[in-house]
């Protein structure tokens, strides 16, 4: 049966101004995999016969991006929606292990698709021919394997970001790695360190936002030592201790599978334990004490974020709750106020659920206990915002000019404002504008 692919109009306008001209065009890579599967394409790529020249006479009427026509491609934008369209091409060595030294156009689809990544990647279409397939990209789909295309090895040669590419369609899709290319893909993981650190960040960022990235993470755990030494010191460390069942490694992985698949969350439960090995006491009874390593994680995970040019907000939220993952705050509205307004609601709620992946992956003693705790926390916290409850100096009844007014100056008025929202939080006064002053002149004058 002809496959029938759903084409928006936009990349469908893109393709057929190709043909137009007297062109070959297909749309190619994720756009016809995700097809096969029954998936909705994101992105949406054309492999052309036509050269960069002829491509901007093409579609000269368009906007279009000229960031990579030095390898071929050219972004064109349609109904303000962007297309790659790329000439097909050979290319040439690969000294840095990552970009061709040089590209070689050519004529012809196959030698285009021969140059490739992954079989499932290598698919092409057009509407009046349907699918094009000479590497055996839809089997491997329908069967669920990432396999190389041509000689493993060469491909990881090339471009060693492939190695982590199929990690990533690995953790997304919970396909298999076809065992030659996973052979390869160990003996060639060295190559990693040639790679610039913000397209390793990338991937490892798709990597673990995956529906099967704890599988990936527990078999590939090894390879992505490589981008962060650091966690190797967890294979196989056992704990030693009545709340944990599972090596710290194992206990990663489990903790990055429970929580919900966002960048952010799953990279402080990747990281959140990493410093334990290197806490790691054992007392006269045998068992494991791991006092400090939230701090000491918190300080390893910076070092690691800020090496992998993760966004500075990004690092900095991370390394917050790593720093407070371990911080079991009492189950009463004064604590609950404190913390809220030391980092906010978003990050209190984040820091909750960080603590549910941590619970979760731990043995069963006093599980229940925690997880009940931990709903009992959020549902105060939930109470003060539906309270609108004052937690900053901004929601106070008063402000600078107040303290201006009773007399005060300089750094003199920030410290009465911060000491009235102190003892506002804590219920000592309430946040009303007469008793606040009264407060103030009580205590700062």
């Amino acid at each position: 049966m002809l496959l029938e692919l759903k084409i928006p109009d936009f990349a469908d306008k893109v393709l057929q101004m190709l043909k137009n001209g007297g062109f070959e065009a297909y749309f190619v890579g994720g756009c016809v995999r995700d097809s096969v599967l029954g998936r909705i394409p994101h992105d949406w790529d054309i492999c052309t016969d036509a050269r960069p020249d002829e491509m901007k006479n093409v579609f000269e009427g368009l906007h279009t991006e000229e960031i990579g026509i030095r390898h071929g491609t050219l972004t064109v934008f349609s109904d303000n929606k962007p297309v790659e369209v790329t000439t097909y091409r050979c290319d040439g060595e690969y000294s840095d292990h990552r970009s061709p030294d040089k590209v070689s156009f050519v004529s012809d689809l196959k030698s285009d698709i021969m140059r490739r990544d992954f079989t499932v990647n290598a698919m092409c279409y057009d509407p009046k021919n349907g699918l094009t397939d000479i590497v055996g990209g839809e089997e491997d789909a329908k069967n669920g394997i990432i396999r190389c295309v041509g000689e493993p090895s060469l491909r990881f040669e090339e471009d060693a970001l492939r190695i982590m590419r199929a990690l990533r369609f690995s953790a997304v899709l919970g396909f298999e790695i076809e065992k030659n290319t996973c052979a390869a893909m160990w003996e060639k993981k060295h190559l990693l360190e040639y790679i610039s650190a913000q397209r390793i960040f990338s991937e490892l960022s798709g990597l673990l936002c995956g529906a099967y990235a704890a599988d990936v993470l527990r078999e590939y755990g090894g390879i992505i030592a490589v981008i962060i030494p650091e966690i190797s010191r967890c294979f196989g460390f056992e704990q030693h201790n009545p709340h944990h069942m599972y090596d710290v490694w194992t206990h990663i992985c489990k903790s990055v599978e429970i929580c919900r698949p966002e960048r952010d969350i799953r990279l402080t439960m990747l990281l959140h334990d990493i410093a334990k090995p290197l806490c790691a006491v054992m007392d006269e009874n045998g068992t494991g004490h791991f006092k400090g390593h939230q701090q000491m994680g918190a300080e390893l995970a910076y070092g690691i974020l800020k090496r992998l040019c993760c966004p500075n907000d990004v690092t900095e939220r991370v390394c917050g709750l790593i720093r407070e993952h371990d911080d079991r705050i009492p189950v009463e509205r004064g604590a609950v106020k404190r913390f809220i307004a030391k980092y906010g609601y978003d990050f209190f709620m984040d820091y909750l659920e960080v603590r549910r992946a941590d619970t979760y992956a731990q043995s069963e003693y006093l599980r229940e206990e925690k997880l009940r705790d931990l709903d009992s926390l959020a549902a105060i916290a939930i109470r003060l915002e539906e309270e609108n409850a004052c937690l900053t100096t901004a929601q106070l009844a008063v402000g600078g000019e107040d303290m201006l007014s009773l007399g005060l100056s300089g750094k003199a008025v920030g410290e009465a404002l911060r000491g009235a929202l102190g003892a506002v939080i804590s219920e000592e006064i309430k946040n009303e504008r007469e008793e606040i002053l009264r407060y103030v002149k009580d205590n700062f004058l």
